[in-house]
């Protein structure tokens, strides 16, 4: 949405390499600081609940992305826990690993009634109003 708005407005090119490469750069800057924010207060919060956590893990795709290692890594350095990352060449995208574990997942016979709405956008500070029922997946022990 903000893109087509600077579109409209004469601000972006699209087909302007520079205007994408600064585009890319500022949606890249956006996202890690939203990831290091978020993740240094799910710290500050399973801190203060008393969950007693040993390291950060970042992988899949996004932990292929320097950037992302670097923020992270600074919030590992000031929560005094190490950050987990595999190989960059192991972080690849993760959409086969989940396809794959849901043939294994239906070869065994292990389906979901997904008999809860799906909600987009909720933000996590009304998690606590989130209707969990008593068995929410095969997941659960």
């Amino acid at each position: 949405t903000h893109v087509r708005r600077m579109r409209d407005a004469g601000a972006f090119d699209a087909h302007a390499p520079q205007d994408q490469a600064d585009m890319a750069a500022a949606f890249q800057r956006a996202a890690v600081a939203h990831l290091r924010k978020k993740t240094a207060l799910a710290c500050r919060r399973a801190r203060a609940m008393g969950v007693d956590f040993s390291c950060i893990v970042a992988s899949g795709g996004v932990a292929s992305n320097a950037a992302v290692r670097r923020a992270l890594a600074a919030v590992a350095e000031a929560e005094r826990v190490p950050l987990e990352c595999p190989p960059p060449r192991l972080c690849t995208d993760n959409g086969v690993m989940v396809a794959w574990a849901g043939v294994e997942r239906l070869r065994r016979g292990l389906l979901d009634p997904y008999t809860f709405d799906f909600i987009q956008r909720w933000p996590l500070d009304r998690l606590s109003e989130m209707p969990y029922p008593a068995r929410a997946s095969s997941f659960d022990p």
